[in-house]
């Protein structure tokens, strides 16, 4: 689903080069969901980025062959002058959507009423992840990128969203950032663990979980 070839990837600052992937290159096969451990500052997020297409590698190309998700909630890219439905509007021809079906999804999902029609920058941090959930459920991607958030909002939201991303699991492949074992091991049958620049690849979750307790240790 999709190919990193010799991916070089930095950030300078104050006269400091910080590296996140030194030349990596790997391959995410379709049929897999991997799970990805990494210690705080390891640059997790940094890559699900590059996985997303939202951030560019300083050099090196990634290649996917698969309808590939935003970061799960992220709603950076949402423009905040633009109301939410027209967001929508816009994000789901740009994926070739049935507009129709996807506005309707997501206004009756993030449960935000009049705010649909209200311009993004005015919405509140909560109402901004029910609209970025919702358009994540919306969307038919083949492979989801989810940077620890699986839930948003109060308790009875966090069910509905947990319930509507069961069903997505279903036809599509994961590619998750969590420092929780147990969920790893919930969702993923392979092990990342991003340490040094490097992405050290384990056929189970079991073993990238064993590597990072003892990096974390």
């Amino acid at each position: 689903m999709m190919r990193l070839d010799q991916i070089f990837k930095y950030y300078r600052s104050h006269g400091h080069t910080k590296v996140i992937l030194d030349h990596v290159s790997m391959e995410f096969r379709s049929g897999n969901s991997y799970g990805i451990l990494g210690v705080n500052g390891a640059g997790k997020s940094t890559l699900m980025k590059l996985l997303a297409g939202t951030e560019m590698p300083n050099s090196g190309r990634i290649h996917r062959d698969a309808r590939i998700s935003w970061p799960l909630g992220f709603s950076g890219g949402l423009h905040g002058k633009m109301t939410g439905r027209d967001n929508v509007q816009f994000v789901a021809r740009i994926y070739g959507q049935n507009v129709k079906r996807v506005v309707d999804f997501v206004e009756d999902f993030s449960e935000i009423g009049s705010y649909m029609d209200v311009p993004f920058m005015y919405y509140s941090s909560g109402m901004q992840q029910r609209l970025a959930f919702g358009l994540s459920m919306a969307i038919e991607f083949e492979v989801f990128l989810i940077d620890e958030v699986t839930a948003v909002g109060d308790a009875r939201f966090q069910r509905r969203c947990q319930e509507e991303f069961q069903k997505r699991r279903a036809t599509a492949d994961i590619i998750m950032v969590s420092h929780s074992a147990p969920t790893l091991l919930d969702y993923c049958n392979r092990g990342i663990v991003l340490a040094h620049g490097k992405l050290h690849l384990y056929s189970n979750v079991e073993d990238a979980i064993a590597l990072y307790n003892q990096l974390n240790a």
